[in-house]
């Protein structure tokens, strides 16, 4: 059980440890939600069937597992768990496991990822060198690997220099090392109202502000953000954009746009930091924002949402006046990128395996995008390579209820809330790549038939 309220049939014996834990789950499911109060012991008792002894019981076993606060004059609470784990947005609990999880923006698993693993590390196994088995210095790992780097980064549609390219464990670690290269402590950071739900953490840890600018169908809008600035007091440092599909909306935000924005940032002295977690994903798109401002823009990208999960790969282009810098960050925080991995990508770029996956996964996300606009209709926003759907709920509609109503049809799903920086509305996230597509059928006719009736999609506002 993890709803709540609780009834008298969800209670088991011992009486006192069944209610404990049911309360338990339903705060771990988000039934229960930190600073909530707890009824007092009396009215459970009374609601439940219980003796007012077995509930005091049950709160004191809740306050030893660290769950519950008890004040007194005032009540029990849900104590207070860190922000960052209150706000993940796709579906955490190990004891409800859903059907159809659409809750985590992953690939899609097609045969030919698993084909190319086992081939890869079989043909690796042979040949690997020192620096892969007793490899320590990063600068010698770091040249063996840039050129597979530049070769990904011009896939992207950015040619850099090997010299200023930065191999990481993934793109998060690739974030925290261009916000920690950029800012200190107390600076803000401009990004859309919707994005990327690990920027909330990383500007966190470095004790930085965030500030929401206002967006329009194309993007952040450059004028929003120059009034933002003059607003900011000389303390916005950078601006944090989503430009190629990734973000919330899926928004591909075109080549005029992404050039005012550019001149705009520019001028305002700030720095760009562009995130690109589908890479080359996304066919014909505009070039990354870094072309137009390469000596003001940190860019990053990588293999994990666009090929395997388990490829634990980014790649930032550092602007060259920043290099060093951004090095000695990522050598305090990880020292070297891990080479077992960095060898695996080296050899898919090597082979063309890369190439081959990509066009496998372009093609199946045309069809599961089809798939989605089928069903949902103008319900949901997307990308024709997207690995996610976007869907606004009614104003005034309570989001986590609905997203309870979806799982207990089998189907879970990442709430919007964990992606609005400012001026929060009710919203959903539906992923494409984490289920097979007839599971994908299933799950978005489910959804579809929750779903309000609503006269098409509804971009966020601000």
């Amino acid at each position: 059980m993890s709803h709540w309220p609780l009834t008298p049939e969800d209670i088991t014996r011992p009486a006192y440890r069944s209610l404990a834990q049911g309360i338990a789950n339903a705060i771990e499911a988000g039934a229960l939600r930190s600073g909530d109060r707890l009824p007092p012991h009396r009215d459970l008792a009374w609601q439940l069937g219980l003796s007012v002894q077995t509930v005091s019981r049950a709160y004191e076993e809740l306050i030893r597992a660290d769950l519950v606060t008890g004040e007194v004059g005032r009540g029990s609470f849900v104590k207070a768990r860190l922000r960052e784990t209150m706000t993940t947005p796709w579906h955490k609990s190990t004891r409800i496991q859903p059907k159809y999880d659409l809750s985590l923006m992953t690939p899609v698993a097609l045969a030919q990822i698993n084909e190319a693993w086992s081939e890869t590390l079989h043909r690796i196994a042979g040949r690997l060198d020192e620096t892969v088995i007793y490899g320590f210095r990063p600068r010698q790992t770091a040249s063996r690997y840039a050129n597979m780097a530049a070769a990904w980064l011009g896939r992207c549609g950015l040619v850099v220099g090997t010299g200023r390219i930065l191999v990481t464990n993934g793109m998060t670690p690739a974030m925290h090392v261009a916000l920690a290269t950029v800012t200190s402590p107390g600076d803000v950071i401009a990004t859309e109202t919707l994005t990327s739900h690990t920027l909330r953490p990383t500007a966190k840890s470095l004790q930085l502000q965030l500030r929401g600018i206002a967006c329009d169908d194309r993007g952040m809008c450059p004028d929003a953000l120059v009034e933002a600035a003059k607003d900011a007091g000389g303390q916005m440092k950078a601006v944090f954009l989503l430009p190629s599909g990734a973000g919330p909306c899926a928004r591909i935000v075109d080549a005029d746009r992404r050039a005012a924005f550019a001149d705009a940032a520019v001028s305002l002295g700030l720095v760009i930091l562009e995130c690109d977690p589908l890479g080359p994903l996304a066919a014909r798109r505009p070039p990354p924002i870094a072309t137009l401002a390469p000596h003001h823009t940190f860019y990053f990208t990588g293999m994990t949402k666009c090929l395997s999960p388990g490829l634990r790969i980014g790649m930032l282009a550092i602007p060259e006046a920043r290099v060093e810098s951004a090095v000695s960050h990522h050598m305090s925080a990880a020292w070297m990128v891990t080479p077992l991995m960095a060898e695996i990508a080296k050899d898919w770029i090597e082979t063309g395996t890369i190439d081959h996956l990509l066009a496998a996964q372009r093609s199946e996300l045309v069809a599961r995008n089809r798939l989605a606009e089928s069903i949902l209709g103008t319900k949901s926003l997307g990308a024709r390579h997207g690995l996610h759907r976007w869907v606004m709920l009614p104003e005034g509609m309570d989001e986590a209820t609905f997203q309870r109503d979806v799982l207990a049809q089998g189907v879970a799903l990442a709430a919007g809330s964990g992606f609005f920086v400012s001026n929060p509305r009710p919203a959903i996230r539906l992923c494409l790549g984490g289920v097979a597509r007839r599971d994908l059928e299933a799950a978005l006719t489910i959804v579809s038939r929750l779903l309000p009736r609503q006269g098409g999609v509804q971009m966020p506002s601000g």
